[in-house]
């Protein structure tokens, strides 16, 4: 039996030197083969949602990948600054609330006292990031707001998650500046 490739079957094909059962064997394998990729595609895209939350005083850790920041993280791969600002913790989980409900393709899954959770889908692939913000309680009239953030498969993410928190983390000091006033 002989073995060619498609690109040649299809130029064959085309001119009327494949039977007609050759050439719909040949579709048919495409057809198959883009079906495949597809639900390949979009089956994997989501995840397995991962174990988040407060742990100890503490967000889960990142996992080895480098697609994961952790204002509580250990390592300089994964380490991101905690965001601060002037105020109470109530108030940072207002205006936090605020920029997640304006951002576009978020959803948050979890508001509590000390603890905010949403999910961030991307555009083309649907793939779901999980950011986390932690507001241990705190006597100074600053608060510290832990951050992580991390994507639920892949291993890079091309600097998304990092890039994710330092644009709220201007957007927290954008809204601070003008509460502020001159």
């Amino acid at each position: 039996m002989y073995s060619i490739s498609v690109a040649s079957a299809l130029f064959i094909g085309r001119y009327g030197l494949l039977t007609p059962s050759v050439s719909i064997t040949i579709k048919m394998t495409q057809h198959i083969q883009i079906v495949l990729t597809v639900l390949i595609l979009l089956t994997g895209c989501s995840g397995k949602m991962p174990d988040l939350g407060i742990e100890n005083g503490q967000l889960m850790p990142c996992p080895t990948t480098p697609n994961c920041v952790n204002s509580q993280a250990k390592d300089p791969k994964h380490y991101i600054e905690p965001i601060r600002i002037v105020g109470n913790a109530s108030q940072a989980q207002s205006h936090i609330l605020k920029i997640l409900t304006e951002w576009g393709r978020s959803r948050i899954v979890v508001a509590d006292d000390h603890y905010i959770r949403a999910e961030f889908t991307s555009q083309v692939f649907r793939f779901v990031d999980d950011v986390e913000f932690y507001f241990p309680e705190t006597q100074s009239k600053e608060t510290i707001i832990h951050v992580r953030s991390a994507s639920r498969v892949g291993t890079s993410d091309f600097g998304v998650n990092r890039k994710r928190i330092e644009k709220i983390r201007m957007k927290m000091d954008s809204s601070s500046n003008a509460r502020k006033g001159p």
